[in-house]
């Protein structure tokens, strides 16, 4: 039996070292290559964190500003208000008839004493009449009692010198004496009776007067009960209610301002009346009275405002507003809602002095919703930060932003 056998291939030792010399320096530079390129890379990051930390080193944010101003010498309170006539009144029947003529309506404007209505009552006419057939009974009565007086008088003056001398009884001289006594007397009663019927006749005509219903004075008719035909009752308190007369060229506005506005509301104060259904115009008019006492339950101060209308826009009745420019009692200062600031601290706001934040404690006097004003703090002309942002720290550099693009 015969055997093949094929040559085997034998590495040289030389071979060998060649490629463990060549694997060795790839592996060398691979690692060299993964060292330079996270070197690289660790030299990139560094660079760029330098860059970011001098940037945030060098950076200065840009804030938008307000400038503090005056909040003026007055301050402006609008409250709701409603308005009546500057006068009223209710004209009651003070004669008992019948409304035989009606001259005026509702919504009539009247003048001063002129005629609204007339009574009718033939019965007083009668008692006038005979209260003047009376009166002219009681002056003729006088006469006669003076013309009695006058003949008691001259017979006494004729009778005392007889008497003295005894030609005459003194029987006789007291009859004369006492009758004239009792006609000076009688005299005196007749006075007094024509005294008494002239006071009822002026009574009388004083009711007769009282059937010319007349307006008391320059105004518009708002109300009307009667009508020709009428019965009306004269009575102190169940006569008959006729009309309404309202004087409307000066309105009276009144409204109740809060204890914490009512300081400095006195007469003179300047005011103006705006009503909802009127919108754009407004109405002038001057605190004329007020009540000087707060209202103890809502801790208001009652305010009278009046207000001329002498073309009778303003109608008696009406709700509108009320706006007072009440003089302030110590002088404060306007700022943005948004440039105030409250934490741990308390109260306080961001002034930008040089370039650089300051903090100032303030007092808050009051709140007008997008504005504040405030009492201590800072001065007129500071410059205040809007809506600081939290990071903000005393001396931190910053930069302003044009007030107009602030304000837009």
């Amino acid at each position: 039996m015969t055997e093949n056998t094929e040559p085997t291939a034998v590495t040289s030792p030389v071979h060998v070292g060649r490629r463990a010399v060549y694997f060795g320096m790839g592996v060398l530079l691979v690692l060299a290559g993964a060292l330079g390129i996270g070197g690289w890379g660790a030299y990139q990051e560094r660079n760029a964190a330098l860059q970011t930390s001098q940037r945030h080193r060098d950076f200065v944010p840009t804030v938008q500003i307000a400038e503090v101003r005056s909040a003026g010498d007055t301050f402006t309170v609008s409250l709701p208000a409603t308005t009546q006539a500057l006068t009223t009144a209710n004209i009651f029947a003070r004669a008992s008839g019948y409304i035989d003529k009606r001259t005026a309506d509702i919504g009539d404007r009247v003048i001063a004493n002129q005629l609204l209505a007339q009574i009718t009552a033939p019965e007083l006419d009668h008692q006038i009449e005979q209260a003047k057939a009376t009166l002219e009974l009681d002056r003729a009565s006088f006469r006669q009692t003076q013309a009695n007086l006058d003949l008691a008088r001259i017979t006494w003056n004729r009778d005392k010198p007889l008497v003295a001398e005894g030609w005459t009884t003194r029987q006789q001289g007291s009859i004369d004496q006492q009758n004239l006594k009792a006609l000076e007397a009688s005299l005196a009663v007749a006075q007094q009776n024509i005294a008494a019927q002239e006071a009822q006749l002026r009574v009388l005509n004083q009711q007769k007067a009282y059937q010319t219903v007349v307006a008391p004075f320059d105004g518009v008719v708002t109300q009307r009960n009667i009508d020709v035909g009428s019965l009306v009752q004269a009575d102190a308190t169940t006569g008959t209610f006729m009309f309404t007369v309202m004087q409307t060229d000066v309105i009276r506005t009144f409204v109740y301002v809060p204890q914490d506005q009512a300081v400095g509301v006195a007469p003179g104060v300047d005011a103006a009346v705006h009503i909802p259904e009127l919108p754009g115009r407004s109405f002038p008019g001057k605190v004329t009275r007020i009540a000087d006492a707060l209202q103890p339950d809502t801790r208001t101060l009652l305010t009278e405002i009046d207000v001329p209308n002498p073309d009778g826009t303003l109608q008696p009745g009406s709700y509108c507003t009320a706006e007072l420019h009440i003089p302030r009692k110590e002088p404060l200062l306007v700022v943005p809602a948004d440039a105030v600031v409250f934490d741990a601290d308390g109260l306080h706001v961001a002034v930008l002095e040089d370039g650089a934040v300051r903090f100032r404690k303030v007092t808050i006097a009051r709140d007008l919703g997008t504005q504040v004003e405030i009492s201590d703090g800072v001065k007129a002309g500071d410059t205040v930060i809007r809506s600081p942002a939290v990071n903000l720290a005393e001396g931190s550099r910053v930069q302003a932003a044009p007030i107009k693009a602030a304000a837009k």
